[in-house]
């Protein structure tokens, strides 16, 4: 018998996937170290799913107490306790819920016997999750950390055989590049995202002890590169015209970590000695390359974002290929059919560049 190998972790991607598509009937917890994008996921189903069936809830469970999600009242005439729901939950408007639970095992003991009680009996308090209209069931699923990362996350025992625990991964560098590329992510940042791969390392990789940027849990520092992270400074790269140097790099220090703030800050500094896309497509054959390749990789992101026509394309490629570096070509390849496929997909010149470099693909 053939052996099959498995990771046993799966990408944001398939968590959504699977939370989708099993959620109605099981409760998934998605597991990963933080930062990694698990609190995006609620959206992704929700652009997937839509709003005319389902409610889309978000719950940060640490900072809740028993009032945000419902409380006991007593009704004095029937000398009894009557149970009111918090609106958070929107019940009565039949609709079914897609509840997130973030955080879920950082929340008070008193408050995880209740979300228990919602993820295995698709209750809030003695309501019923509702059922829509066309008889789709509502999904309730959490997030966590891992134990092992340190930051205060246990679950009662007799929820965890309850449950389907499912380990989420880190998205590797070319994975977070097609989303950030989607998403507005500054520029510079996504290409030193792509001129440094170890950043998206684990710290759960046998060979993370030396790497500077990631989460360690025995590490001090507050702040490292992480998907998370990485977006966020984008609203301090976007501004880099107004800010000092010196600001601009305490800013990133205190959003990513002061190794990948002072690699990042340097980076940025390229800027100024890039050829504009406009003079490259200008003159493809005769304009100057740069000698830096970290100066090579922004351009190579800037014309991701500028082309949008075969012949952009086409013209773009031949000041590509008089770069030595195939990395930095590879690079170009990848983020154009990750970002722009109904341009790359059929051009002659793409084409012929693939077939030429087989091998590095």
């Amino acid at each position: 018998m053939s052996k099959i190998n498995f990771n046993l972790q799966v990408s944001i991607t398939e968590a959504k996937d699977l939370i989708k598509t099993i959620g109605q009937e099981l409760t998934p917890i998605i597991v990963s170290e933080p930062g990694v994008g698990k609190s995006s996921i609620l959206k992704m189903l929700e652009q997937e799913m839509g709003t005319d069936e389902y409610d889309f809830i978000y719950v940060d469970c640490p900072v809740k107490d028993m009032m945000d999600i419902a409380a006991s009242i007593p009704n004095h005439q029937s000398k009894s306790l009557e149970y009111y729901v918090s609106s958070l939950f929107k019940l009565g408007n039949g609709k079914a819920k897609v509840i997130m639970l973030d955080e879920f095992m950082k929340a008070p003991k008193l408050l995880q016997v209740i979300f228990t009680r919602m993820m295995l009996e698709r209750t809030v308090g003695d309501e019923p999750l509702p059922v829509s209209k066309s008889g789709k069931k509502s999904i309730v699923f959490g997030t966590s950390n891992n134990a092992s990362d340190g930051v205060g996350d246990t679950m009662m025992a007799h929820a965890a055989n309850r449950v389907c625990l499912v380990q989420m991964r880190k998205p590797n560098a070319e994975e977070w590049n097609t989303w950030a590329s989607n998403n507005g992510v500054a520029r510079p940042i996504r290409a030193w995202a792509a001129m440094n791969p170890k950043a998206f390392r684990s710290y759960l990789d046998p060979d993370s002890s030396d790497n500077e940027y990631i989460f360690k849990p025995s590490s001090t520092a507050k702040s490292f590169v992480s998907p998370r992270s990485l977006a966020k400074a984008s609203a301090i790269v976007s501004n880099k015209d107004v800010l000092t140097e010196n600001a601009l790099a305490t800013a990133l220090a205190g959003t990513i970590g002061e190794s990948a703030a002072r690699s990042m800050a340097a980076f940025i500094a390229l800027e100024g000695k890039l050829i504009s896309f406009k003079d490259v497509i200008a003159d493809p054959t005769k304009v100057k390359v740069p000698e830096d390749v970290s100066a090579q990789v922004m351009m190579m992101f800037e014309a991701v974002d500028y082309i949008e026509s075969q012949t952009d394309l086409s013209s773009y490629m031949e000041f590509v290929e008089r770069i030595k570096s195939s990395e930095v070509q590879s690079i170009f390849f990848t983020m154009m059919m990750r970002s722009k496929p109904r341009v790359a997909r059929y051009n002659a010149k793409i084409t012929e560049w693939a077939t030429k470099n087989h091998m590095i693909m």
